[in-house]
């Protein structure tokens, strides 16, 4: 049974994420400790108490729910349990690599608290936009978004089948909106996000971001690793680099993600992190996968004893 963790992106964050792992486990302990050490701040207090209005500044999100998520893979590396693949949603891509031992994990919280300052700072709060379109097909969203003459949108994430999110400049996506509500779209609902990521307003913040990751160690991923950017299996940290870098003007591709890792034998996913959400995607492109989570020690003893069935 090939076996893949999936780490999840901004907007699974919650005010006592980790917590109960943090309690049960002295090797979380240090893991929160490491990553206050690297920040200079009380991680372990930001995630479990708040305010939630601090937690969800990207540049405190990013690095919280990094550490939120490699808790939950130091909980099952305790148990026994590794993966034989890898793969993040966006921000999620980070958790993947200190998984795959390709990014340290006091290296990656200091990178996406980075990473989360650029991306703030590349947009002027209130010009940019991302919408979620459920209900078409994204090869017809996509011709939608090419049209808009209001200005820049574009595709941002291909989540599911069905499920799509577009991002740009505030008008054209509202535009946009409109528009495929019109072509048979179910919905279309505007994300509660400080930041239009995935798209070509992130071009200025990748190239600064190329600069800081230049400066920060990357080896070699030893765990087989899925990227956003192209849905492809990567291990060369060359690779690795100028992948993270495309990553932020670039979709992500998680549905060719998924299909991926389940051509390559993974038929078990374990959503390594805070939330349900990845799961919920997965079992829309993979209908057969087994899909399990763990964000706490409830959902821990659940994992393993569907491990054993």
């Amino acid at each position: 049974m090939g076996v893949c963790f999936v780490f999840p992106g901004q907007g699974s964050q919650s005010v006592g994420m980790g917590k109960s792992l943090f309690d049960q486990f002295d090797s979380v302990k240090k893991l929160y400790a490491e990553a206050s050490e690297a920040l200079g701040y009380d991680v372990a207090k930001m995630s479990f108490e708040g305010p939630l209005e601090e937690l969800n500044r990207t540049q405190v999100t990013q690095p919280c729910l990094l550490t939120a998520s490699i808790a939950a893979c130091t909980a099952l590396a305790e148990k026994g349990i590794t993966p034989a693949f890898v793969a993040g949603h966006s921000l999620g891509e980070y958790s993947a690599l200190v998984a795959a031992g390709s990014i340290a994990f006091h290296h990656a919280v200091k990178l996406v608290e980075t990473r989360g300052r650029i991306m703030q700072e590349a947009v002027p709060a209130g010009t940019g936009l991302m919408a979620a379109i459920l209900g078409i097909d994204r090869t017809k969203l996509d011709e939608i978004c090419t049209s808009v003459t209001e200005g820049y949108v574009g595709i941002a994430n291909c989540n599911c089948p069905g499920q799509t999110v577009i991002a740009g400049e505030k008008t054209a996506v509202e535009v946009a909106m409109a528009k495929a509500k019109e072509a048979g779209a179910k919905r279309a609902l505007p994300l509660e996000v400080s930041v239009p990521s995935h798209c070509r307003l992130m071009e200025v913040a990748a190239a600064r971001f190329a600069d800081v990751l230049n400066a920060t160690p990357v080896s070699d991923a030893r765990v087989k690793f899925v990227n956003n950017a192209d849905a492809k299996e990567l291990s060369a940290a060359a690779d690795i680099r100028a992948s993270l870098v495309r990553q932020l003007s670039r979709p992500v591709l998680w549905e060719d993600c998924v299909r991926t890792i389940a051509s390559g034998g993974a038929t078990t996913f374990i959503e390594t992190g805070p939330g349900k959400v990845l799961g919920g995607l997965i079992r829309r492109i993979e209908p057969s996968s087994v899909c399990l989570n763990v964000e706490d020690i409830d959902s821990l003893t659940k994992t393993i004893e569907g491990l054993r069935v």
